[in-house]
């Protein structure tokens, strides 16, 4: 399986129509925020396709910064806030409610440590065998501070969720991240934000289904 610039701007350009569509299917809050999560990727996904471009091509290198950034930002900080505010905003069983809260506070104090680290001690990116490659430098990066308190807000949350539909969006990206860390584990951050892309078509879907309850 090969990823590419190609790709990124392929799958940005269609998650982009599916995100709008999306959004004007939508009818109350809940099924708004949710229906923002693929146009958000779209925009993570174009901004990884320039982020190939500037790291190939010399005429767009000065593009390389930015684009690593604000690829790293969606993947480090937007994610692991939207994700549970998304299926907290859906819950109406006050139990559940609690820990989906609990959750996004994990999913905050990941946002806070990986924005921090990003600031200060910063990262780079690098194409390695049809992939690229971040190299993140930070401290605890693998354990506590990083990987808990993140997995816990963008993996965990849908599965309390009392909606079908979104334990079903949960189950995918769960089985997406299981096949990520198997077959692609030094490329993660990339083709793990591209499957959850990707997966994140379903929302479609679950926006149609939500609202016939």
């Amino acid at each position: 399986m090969c990823f590419s610039a190609t790709a990124s701007f392929i799958a940005g350009t269609g998650l982009l129509a599916i995100g709008v569509i999306a959004i004007k299917r939508s009818k109350n809050t809940p099924q708004y925020v949710l229906a923002c999560i693929p146009v958000v990727f779209a925009i993570q996904q174009f901004t990884e396709g320039l982020l190939w471009l500037a790291i190939s091509e010399a005429e767009y290198a000065r593009w390389r910064q930015l684009a690593m950034y604000l690829f790293l930002i969606f993947a480090q900080i937007v994610w692991p806030i939207l994700v549970p505010t998304s299926i907290l905003l859906f819950e109406k069983d006050r139990l559940r409610k609690k820990i989906l809260y609990i959750l996004l506070g994990s999913g905050v104090l990941a946002a806070l440590y990986l924005g921090y680290s990003l600031i200060y001690y910063g990262a780079t990116a690098t194409i390695e065998n049809h992939h690229i490659k971040y190299q993140l430098d930070f401290p605890f990066s693998g354990k506590v501070l990083r990987g808990i308190p993140y997995m816990l807000a963008t993996a965990i949350s849908p599965f309390i969720s009392s909606n079908k539909w979104l334990r079903l969006l949960g189950w995918a990206l769960a089985i997406s991240y299981v096949f990520t860390a198997f077959m692609y584990i030094d490329y993660l951050t990339s083709v793990w934000c591209y499957f959850g892309a990707i997966l994140s078509a379903l929302i479609l879907f679950i926006i149609r289904k939500t609202s016939y309850n």
